[in-house]
């Protein structure tokens, strides 16, 4: 046997609780909107890296081709002066710029080769980060959309439930429902509990025999004394 009042509170609290539910879900959107304005601004901010190298790394490229022309430029103005001169020593010394010349051209046609494994391995990079991000861009969308949904239907089941509990508020009596509801706010939730064994499944600590006896035969209201829940009897 259960007290009426105790069966609306019941009642009650159990849209509470759903009401309480539903509205966690609704605060949580925003961030898991958030979460993947995140995930995709990561995305992002990795392929603009990718692409930063590739460009810095053909940048230097170029740099090399430049020398490089500047380098051949020079030794041909070396190979016009070799055939000018008269002098041995100057001839040799021609001989010795032009040689150092080729050296660098050597040199610089290594790097340039270094450079543009590196570029076509960039490339790849670049590739893979382009792909990464319009997956996670595709995702994002479907998500954010999903969740525009969510958010909408939320806020309709809301109203719904809102509005039962305004009804179901309305049959108890005033004096009750202060109780009930500043309890509500203290307690997580949790205003009316079960009495198991003389235990108060709210708190967890036996009762007095009264409050049981009170509980059990549903005489009256009936609070536990250790954490001031409404008690009702379980069979």
């Amino acid at each position: 046997m259960m007290l009426p009042e105790i069966e609306k509170l019941l009642i009650l609290q159990d849209r509470d609780r759903k009401l309480r539910a539903l509205q966690t879900e609704q605060k949580n959107a925003p961030l898991e909107k958030q979460a993947f304005a995140n995930k995709l601004a990561a995305a992002l901010a990795q392929l603009d890296a990718a692409k930063l190298k590739g460009k810095e790394v053909e940048v230097e490229r170029k740099k090399l081709e430049t020398e490089a022309i500047g380098v051949r430029e020079r030794i041909a103005k070396y190979q016009v002066q070799k055939f000018q001169t008269r002098k041995n020593e100057e001839f040799a010394a021609i001989n010795h710029e032009i040689e150092n010349g080729e050296k660098d051209i050597r040199s610089i046609e290594d790097r340039e080769l270094d450079l543009m494994d590196s570029v076509e391995k960039q490339k790849a990079v670049v590739a893979e980060a382009d792909k990464s991000f319009a997956a996670i861009k595709a995702q994002a969308e479907r998500q954010t959309a999903d969740l525009d949904v969510k958010i909408k239907a939320l806020g309709e089941q809301i109203t719904i439930v809102e509005a039962e509990r305004t009804k179901l508020a309305a049959e108890v009596e005033e004096e009750l429902l202060d109780t009930y509801d500043r309890l509500l706010r203290t307690k997580n939730g949790e205003a009316v509990v079960g009495l198991r064994h003389d235990v108060c499944s709210g708190c967890h600590m036996k009762v007095t025999p009264t409050t049981s006896s009170i509980a059990r035969h549903a005489r009256e209201i009936v609070q536990c004394e250790n954490c001031a829940r409404i008690l009702y009897w379980e069979d």
